[in-house]
């Protein structure tokens, strides 16, 4: 996957300035792509260039014009073949693991104290991809706005995005409490 990708999908939603999208990449893209402002603008400029999307001007008082983006055939093209790609197994890569594994090396206080920073950084994404989903279903109940919506991908994805941070925080939980066990056992201990 490309980061060209993950925009084009994002313009499903409609029409968006740069600032738009990067606010939707930080509150509903997050959870399976990461990009920074300045990347975004450079991809729409490329996407543009292509004509994969298309671009026009707003005019407005008292602020900067700016720009806004739309999707075109072409990119709608493109996106129905990169979903009929397949797609590779995914991966973690994350250096809290890599600390984690070698707990014994270092302070285990040091990494409990990181592990509950991670933790509490995974309820506010939790909250975070709650209001989302309520804010996507409206008055509906899960089921009923999965049945009959016309546009359910933002919604699975919320879905996933949640289940990814609910099992972020239980691990670090777990984790952070099986390191202050030990920690407090090696304390204890007499000294040979």
């Amino acid at each position: 996957m490309a980061l060209r990708h993950a925009v084009l999908a994002a313009l499903l939603d409609g029409e968006m300035s740069g600032y738009q999208l990067a606010k939707t990449f930080d509150v509903a893209v997050s959870n399976y792509w990461h990009a920074l402002p300045q990347q975004l603008y450079g991809e729409l400029a490329k996407l543009e260039g292509e004509g994969l999307i298309t671009g026009r001007e707003v005019i407005q008082q008292g602020r900067p014009n700016k720009r806004v983006f739309t999707l075109s055939e072409a990119g709608r093209g493109k996106l129905a073949e990169f979903i009929s790609a397949g797609s590779k197994p995914s991966f973690i890569r994350d250096d809290l693991l890599v600390k984690v594994r070698a707990a014994e090396a270092g302070s285990m206080i040091d990494l409990v104290e990181q592990l509950e920073e991670r933790a509490e950084q995974a309820r506010g994404k939790i909250a975070l991809f709650e209001k989302l989903l309520r804010q996507l279903r409206g008055d509906l109940d899960e089921q009923t706005y999965l049945e009959e919506s016309p546009r359910v991908g933002p919604y699975l994805t919320g879905l996933r995005g949640r289940a990814f941070e609910e099992d972020t925080l239980r691990w670090c939980s777990h984790a952070a409490e099986v390191l202050r066990a030990r920690h407090a056992s090696e304390g204890a201990r007499p000294e040979s």
